[in-house]
């Protein structure tokens, strides 16, 4: 029997990752592992919970959760996998949540955002993290994911730049009583207060670029061969289009989309995909 699958957003029409765990399953066509379906949903916005119940009633085996309900997965879960347990424990505002498995009749949580942003960082565009600069704009459900794991990698120092300081020192404080990650320089900014500051990495985490709405940065943030990378994905944003014009190399989220689906597969498969031939597919 095939097994069902699914990612709820709202909205989704947009959403490519039907195409994505399709190109998966057909690299195990002729396994046990490749036989799967998997759909978009839009759940009304007050209905996230609702619809999760009701496709675990209908059988499926876990879904995807993206915008805006990363935080919504977070109460409906019976367990949390060890990437995001910490959120819980900390007593702050909980992680985010991309991925739950139904499995075992109970619903599991995971957050792939992370590890994927890290493997197209690190190993599609060869950019080491360890020992950088980095800086992450934005302090929402897309921020909480990929928090951890950036600090996680041993940069030198890291900021995050948000349009508001409460929401940035919360997102800091999440981090505080982690021991692991005392060693790096953590500090949170309001837009427009950076001042003279220079980064090896600016990492866009917020969804301004869907309104073309353009992000305070200085002229000089960015260092020489840094890296600006916008998690989304599929258009040119004002961030991107201001960080070419002053010389850094530019990328979208695709391959971060492509990567952190990877690892849902391999949670809900036991299979990890190749990447790079799905990646490529989709820029073709």
């Amino acid at each position: 029997m095939t097994d069902k699958y699914a990612v709820i957003g709202n909205p989704i029409a947009h959403s490519k990752s039907p195409e994505i765990h399709t190109m998966f399953a057909a690299q195990f066509k002729d396994k046990p592992a490749g036989d799967i379906s998997y759909e978009k949903i839009e759940a009304p916005l007050d209905g996230f919970a609702v619809t999760v119940e009701r496709l675990r009633k209908e059988g499926y085996k876990g879904c995807n959760v993206t915008v805006p309900f990363k935080f919504d997965a977070c109460r409906i879960v019976n367990e949390v996998s060890n990437e995001v347990i910490d959120a819980f424990d900390s007593g702050e505002s909980p992680d985010a949540i991309n991925t739950l498995d139904f499995r075992n009749g109970a619903i599991t949580g995971y957050n792939t955002d992370g590890i994927g942003l890290l493997r197209d960082i690190t190993q599609n565009l060869k950019h080491e993290i360890t020992g950088k600069r980095v800086l992450l704009m934005g302090a929402g459900g897309a921020a909480y994911g990929v928090l951890h794991p950036l600090l996680e990698a041993s940069p030198a120092s890291f900021v995050i730049y948000n349009r508001t300081l409460e929401k940035a020192l919360i997102l800091k404080k999440s981090t505080e009583q982690h021991d692991k990650f005392r060693h790096v320089s953590l500090n949170a900014v309001e837009f427009g207060k950076l001042g003279n500051a220079q980064f090896d990495i600016v990492i866009n985490a917020t969804s301004v670029g869907l309104t073309d709405s353009k992000i305070p940065l200085p002229e000089t943030v960015f260092a020489l061969g840094a890296l600006a990378y916008d998690m989304m994905y599929g258009r040119d944003t004002p961030f991107m289009k201001f960080a070419r014009e002053h010389g850094a190399q530019v990328a979208d989220g695709l391959g971060m989309l492509v990567e952190q689906a990877a690892e849902a597969f391999w949670i809900w498969r036991g299979v990890r995909p190749d990447t790079a031939s799905v990646i490529a597919a989709l820029r073709g």
